[in-house]
């Protein structure tokens, strides 16, 4: 079951019960946040608007005409999101929206108006934002970046610490592998395809050490700009994040890192070795910190010496306790 608030924001802002070739396409985040801004102004609750007729919306939400219509035809398909919802829900997929309370803080805090209005996820929710560490780069590595992937993602299971990755070939899946072979825990933030994901990975899902979560549609396919899109969403989970590999000036890791360093989601650090490629020497040069491997603690040491390191910025976001 989910609350007439949820079922009110999945109606306007997913694609969930739609047809391949809708009417009228939900609405944008910008749109939603205008709207949601409006009601709220007014004291009332998402869910207001399942009662309200075209004209009603037209007047209350001052919005044109055509406006109006799209929102009234959105709300009118809660048979068909019933139905598709019934069949997610027996492949082991929930949704959360904006307007659930267990909605992860954090992207709330760190995000605000461009935090995700619909989350899709399979496994265990209450991962979501749990102290972590992300681990993010390039698909394509050299000897150091997958001993370092599978470093990190041993250091955080033995530490306890969450693995946040974009669950993709390369850093993603091999530091997630790590952390669960170490009896830890992940959390994959998914770029397409949550469906085809948790078919591959019902063992770690069952278990309650993983968890799936998207933007987008169960079914949706690959894009750049879906990956593009989250890859803030990885970061703003995080208390730490390491950059195994970046390529310069392009790409998500790139993207990514740089939007972190410059709202302050999490201290960024980029692994520092001869070999490493330009990307990472830039991100160092644009107030990354170094991270180096061979790492020479323990790996349950790792979260520690990651703290006494941010402490040092001259500026950092609020840190929550890790031990």
């Amino acid at each position: 079951m989910i609350s007439p608030d949820a079922q009110t924001l999945l109606l306007l802002c997913s694609h969930l019960g739609l047809p391949s070739e809708p009417d009228f396409f939900p609405l944008t985040l910008r749109e939603w946040n205008s709207i949601e801004k409006k009601i709220l102004s007014i004291n009332l609750c998402p869910s207001v608007l399942l009662d309200w007729s075209s004209s009603d919306l037209q007047a209350k939400l001052a919005i044109t005409e055509n406006e109006s219509i799209r929102i009234a035809c959105l709300l009118e398909r809660s048979s068909m999101l019933a139905i598709t919802l019934e069949r997610l829900n027996n492949l082991g997929i929930f949704i959360l929206t904006r307007a659930d309370p267990d909605y992860p803080e954090c992207y709330r805090q760190r995000l605000k108006d461009a935090a995700p209005v619909v989350l899709f996820y399979s496994g265990e929710k209450a991962l979501l934002g749990q102290p972590g560490i992300a681990v993010v780069g390039s698909r394509n590595l050299d000897e150091t970046g997958r001993e370092c992937a599978a470093f990190i993602g041993n250091a955080c299971g033995i530490s306890g610490m969450v693995l946040y990755s974009g669950g993709a070939r390369g850093v993603d899946s091999i530091s997630m592998e790590s952390a669960l072979d170490a009896s830890g825990t992940a959390v994959g933030v998914l770029a397409d395809s949550l469906e085809r994901a948790v078919r591959v990975t019902q063992e770690a899902l069952s278990r309650g050490d993983l968890c799936l979560v998207t933007p987008y549609s169960p079914n949706a396919g690959f894009t750049v700009g879906a990956a593009m899109g989250r890859n803030r969403l990885i970061y703003a989970l995080a208390d730490y994040a390491i950059v195994v590999a970046s390529d310069a000036n392009t790409g998500g890791t790139w993207a990514g890192a740089t939007e972190s360093l410059k709202n302050s989601w999490a201290p960024v650090f980029v692994l520092e070795h001869d070999q490493m490629p330009e990307g990472n020497k830039l991100l160092l040069k644009k107030g990354a910190l170094p991270f180096p491997y061979p790492f020479k603690e323990t790996p349950q040491n790792l979260p520690e010496w990651m703290k006494e390191k941010a402490a040092n910025l001259p500026s950092q976001p609020t840190q929550r306790s890790l031990f």
